[in-house]
């Protein structure tokens, strides 16, 4: 039976009849009054007397309830007009709420609604008409019949075609939300990308020059009697060298970030400066071969200079030690580059403590495994299991796939 029901569509919010609807049922009923007051009367039919007038105005009423409930608008015109038509009245006035009614009931739908119940009607049509005075004219009803089927049609390719204009709409509509879905999605992943940059970029030039900045301090407060200017002046240069190169690779930080304009990624060439500029600030970097590592895609080179380069602040940020020593080991092998960099720091009393929060909460180490997801590697990082310190450990894969960060 569910075959036969039109789709339940929500009702609009307003009156159960619409104004334009009473409105179209009494230009209905003024057409009908008209073909009975004006069409000539034959042999079997006649001039609609009080009830059939009555029929007739209730044939054209249903018509208020066409859009709401086409299926009841059907009903009752036939509720009307088949005795209309057995009293022998004028046969063609009730003609256009017919059409009306049958029309809206193929443009609701369901198709098979529709085609079931165009033959019952036809029938039921040539049933009344065998029963009255005129000879054959129930086989003229079905004679005549095409009309009702020509209506059906009608109203089914109304249908389709609006059901075809629905379609292409809700497809345009669907298509313009997950276009606006990927803009805000691709502005989400910039947002982070510049986020990560900046963050690795500020955060290791700050916290080298903040180290320096001390170690000067230090010197300046700790004997004034025999100050050693030549330390100081070390010092004050090393946090000068830093500010420069920090403002440089900001100036090619933006220029990147800009849409009109690229510039070059960091690469593994540049991870002697961060060794250099580590050891400025009081550690002792031992590189390894990391320097002799043959070229990798650009995206993997960059992933592994901001691994590096967060690591090696991290470590002098929180080793808690005067002089940690921080071990960088770069290993490129046939499918990935293999990176490892470990410290010596301390791992009792409070300064762990804290240290451990530091790497473990902090923007640090989420942005190096972001960094590593990019490219489509993986990142650990955590306490060394044999002895006091700190370990990252990454694995960055040398053809990067279409997912991943090629920036």
């Amino acid at each position: 039976m569910d075959l036969l029901r039109a789709p339940r569509i929500p009702a609009a919010p307003g009156p159960r009849v619409a104004p334009a609807d009473v409105a179209f049922a009494a230009l209905v009923f003024a057409v009908e009054a008209l073909l009975a007051c004006c069409l000539p009367e034959e042999p079997a039919s006649g001039r609609p007397d009080l009830a059939g007038w009555a029929l007739l105005v209730g044939s054209a009423l249903v018509l208020v309830w066409r859009r709401r409930s086409p299926l009841v608008c059907m009903l009752g015109m036939l509720a009307f007009v088949a005795p209309y038509h057995y009293l022998e009245n004028i046969q063609v006035a009730p003609i256009p709420s017919s059409m009306v009614a049958l029309y809206a009931l193929a443009v609701a739908g369901p198709p098979l609604r529709t085609f079931l119940l165009l033959p019952t009607v036809i029938a039921l049509m040539a049933a009344i008409m065998s029963t009255i005075s005129a000879p054959h004219a129930g086989t003229d009803m079905l004679k005549s019949a095409g009309w009702i089927v020509a209506v059906a049609v009608a109203g089914e390719v109304v249908r389709m075609h609006r059901n075809y204009v629905a379609a292409i709409v809700g497809r345009a509509e669907r298509a313009e939300r997950t276009r606006e879905e990927e803009a805000a999605r691709r502005v989400a992943e910039e947002r982070l990308r510049i986020a990560r940059d900046l963050h690795d970029l500020l955060a290791h030039s700050i916290t080298l020059i903040g180290v320096q900045t001390s170690v000067a301090a230090h010197i300046l407060v700790a004997d004034p009697d025999r100050l050693d200017r030549t330390a100081v002046a070390a010092a004050l240069d090393t946090i000068a060298d830093t500010c420069r190169e920090a403002r440089a690779e900001l100036r090619t930080t933006l220029r990147v970030l800009r849409a009109d304009g690229d510039g070059p990624l960091p690469d593994l060439a540049g991870i002697p400066a961060l060794a250099k500029a580590a050891e400025a600030a009081g550690a002792r970097v031992d590189l390894g071969d990391a320097v002799g590592v043959a070229p990798v895609p650009p995206a993997v080179g960059a992933a592994a200079f901001r691994i590096v380069q967060e690591s090696l602040t991290n470590a002098v940020r929180h080793a808690g030690v005067p002089s940690p020593l921080i071990t960088v080991r770069v290993d490129r092998r046939e499918t990935a580059l293999h990176l490892l960099i470990e410290d010596d720091g301390s791992c009792g009393g409070p300064a762990p403590a804290n240290r451990a929060e530091g790497r473990t909460e902090g923007f640090g180490i989420a942005g190096m495994r972001e960094r590593a997801r990019s490219v489509g590697g993986t990142l650990t990082a955590g306490p060394r299991q044999d002895r006091t310190g700190f370990t990252v450990s990454a694995v960055l894969p040398l053809t990067v796939d279409h997912q991943g960060d090629h920036r």
